[in-house]
């Protein structure tokens, strides 16, 4: 069964660490037919004098906030409609697309767009999935949204899926996918 050695600058927090060895057992496992209690991964940390890169001490680099954290409180902000707490988690090149293909860039532009379809909105949430690429970490979650239509009717349970592309812990991309139009009032 596999044996991970990994090396790190001290100076990483437990939380950190641990969540870097879960990540090279689920890499393992998403590559070869290893069971989890198979794969074995051992951190070892060196003082920052014991490591040199081009004849030069280094520090470790900081964690990267969790992706699905992220996406968390940026949904809640959205929720609450704080706008300045949400665009904080917005990368400079973020992008949106929603249901029909309806692209957008400002959370502006999505306040106005949803002014048409409902007067509030909020989701709760099933679950949320992360997988990694590149620098990229991708989270999907999942859930029913609830509110209030135009007309002031109420709904509820209605299925939607969301897809985010994190990068340096900012969004760089939100994708929306729901069942709204199929419950809508005509």
């Amino acid at each position: 069964m596999p044996i991970i050695k990994v090396t790190l600058i001290e100076g990483y927090d437990a939380e950190t660490i641990s969540t870097l060895s879960r990540r090279f057992t689920d890499a393992v496992r998403a590559t070869i037919a290893a069971p989890p209690d198979g794969i074995t991964v051992i951190a070892e940390e060196v003082p920052p004098t014991n490591y040199m890169r081009g004849g030069q001490s280094r520090k470790p680099g900081p964690p990267v906030p969790g992706a699905s954290a992220v996406v968390r409180d940026y949904l809640a902000a959205m929720e609450a409609r704080e706008l300045d707490r949400a665009k904080a988690h917005l990368h400079d090149d973020f992008a949106m697309i929603f249901p029909g293909g309806r692209a957008m860039s400002t959370l502006e532009d999505l306040i106005d767009w949803s002014k048409t379809r409902y007067t509030s909105i909020g989701k709760s949430f099933e679950g949320y999935d992360e997988a990694f690429e590149g620098d990229r970490a991708i989270v999907w979650c999942r859930g029913t949204l609830q509110g209030t239509w135009v007309d002031g009717s109420a709904f509820e349970g209605i299925r939607f899926t969301d897809r985010f592309e994190v990068v340096a812990g900012r969004i760089l991309r939100q994708e929306v996918w729901n069942d709204l139009a199929e419950h809508r009032p005509s």
